[in-house]
């Protein structure tokens, strides 16, 4: 008979940590671990943006102290809607590994529409609102059709929009060229009104912890239900935390001004519903599936045209709401609408955001830290009485390096095998 090794007899089998029943080690090293591996990974997540846009506030704020007063934030929380919510549209269209160029003409026809059809003819603004919209999403069935079904690459479809929707929004404006919308109109109220009530602010912010929370708990519920990982409570917790603490001192710094602003209420209302659709519907799951693998998709028996033409339309109708908050601003629409740096904002927008060039990858929030950056930024820079041109060149240097970080982010993925 054999007898047992030394090396068995002196030490037991080693034992383990129990896991938790969503498959991860408790405790925060575990937590500290899973952040690592997914950092030498490449998912990153939104860090960089988030990081970026604490670094530019703090050397503003530095540079000069009204920066961080409530008066210039909740000008900035109403200067990022109109740029935002075409950024959104340009993240559906990012998704798909495409570009999308003429969303900026698009918004300033949209807002031509309107003001023509509203100050012009006569039209109850409810409905030439509408019907400016209407003509956002036409304009994007059109590109997408040429996209999708004919086969032209959407850069040149979209390019030839730029001039061709430019040049469409020059001959409605007329030889006036600037056409004023009324002061007290439905669209101008979409900028100006504000929600005095402190309870307003306040009642948002709990609202929205609240939804987060529950959400979040919800999904762990069916995924520890369906036996794949998910966020164990204490995690949940913790993010429901910093997300009240960030949203009740917005809350307190807006109510220290004005009150909140109707255009932040909408772009967040817009933000949460996209987002429920990109990351809990079958149509959303399609999305991301085609910006992943085109024939991969095809084959799976996905509408690869319908699916591409419905992005497009997604595309210009945001690019149409955008273009009004744009003129909701200025009460106005003039020759100039929708031109400028929009375009590069709104796409640089959604790729400082997070939103990867290459397809696949991005969600509608994005928008939301792209365009905060870009806006403060932009804010800034005006504070300090410094050139434009200088803007132009942080930004650049911004938007190259969120480019950078997403290419060595996929290097990363593919070298794990996750691309």
């Amino acid at each position: 008979m054999s007898r047992p090794s030394a090396l068995g007899k002196d030490k037991p089998p080693k034992k383990h940590k129990p896991a938790g029943r969503d498959g991860r080690e408790p405790g925060a090293e575990s937590y500290l671990d899973t952040f690592q591996r997914r950092f030498r990974g490449g998912e990153l997540g939104s860090l960089p943006v988030a990081l970026g846009l604490v670094l530019v506030w703090v050397i503003f704020e530095t540079l000069n102290k009204n920066f961080l007063s409530p008066r210039n934030l909740s000008n900035l929380s109403v200067d990022i809607v109109g740029v935002g919510m075409i950024s959104i549209g340009v993240v559906f269209v990012l998704l798909l590994g495409e570009i999308d160029l003429s969303v900026g003409s698009v918004s300033g026809l949209a807002a031509a529409v309107f003001a023509v059809l509203n100050v012009q003819q006569g039209m109850a603004e409810g409905l030439a609102l509408l019907l400016a919209v209407l003509c956002g999403t036409a304009v994007g069935a059109v590109q997408g059709f040429f996209f999708a079904r004919i086969g032209v690459p959407a850069f040149v479809v979209t390019l030839a929009g730029l001039l061709g929707w430019t040049g469409l929004m020059l001959y409605i404006l007329g030889s006036s060229g600037t056409i004023n919308l009324d002061d007290n109109g439905l669209v101008a109220g979409l900028t100006s009104f504000y929600f005095n009530d402190v309870a307003a602010a306040y009642g948002l912010a709990a609202l929205g912890t609240a939804g987060y929370f529950l959400a979040s708990y919800q999904d762990a519920r069916r995924r520890r239900a369906a036996g794949v990982p998910s966020r164990p409570l204490s995690e949940i917790t913790v993010r429901t935390g910093v997300l009240a603490a960030i949203s009740l001192a917005s809350a307190y710094v807006l109510n220290q001004f004005q009150g909140l602003p109707l255009a932040l209420l909408i772009f967040l209302v817009v933000l949460v519903g996209l987002d429920y659709v990109l990351r809990r519907t079958p149509y959303g799951r399609m999305i991301f599936a085609l910006g992943g693998s085109v024939e991969a998709a095809r084959r799976t028996g996905l509408n690869v045209e319908l699916v591409r033409i419905s992005v497009f339309m997604m595309s210009g109708t945001m690019a149409a709401v955008g273009g009004l908050f744009l003129a909701s601003r200025v009460t106005s629409a003039s020759q100039t609408s929708g031109s400028g740096n929009l375009l590069m904002d709104a796409i640089a927008a959604a790729v400082i955001g997070g939103t990867s060039m290459f397809g696949g990858r991005g969600r509608t929030w994005s928008a939301l830290l792209g365009v905060l950056v870009i806006q403060s930024i932009a804010s800034g820079v005006a504070l300090m009485g410094i050139q434009q041109a200088v803007q132009f060149m942080i930004t650049g240097g911004v938007l190259l390096l969120a480019v950078v970080i997403d290419s060595l982010s996929r290097r990363a993925q593919k070298s794990h095998g996750r691309v």
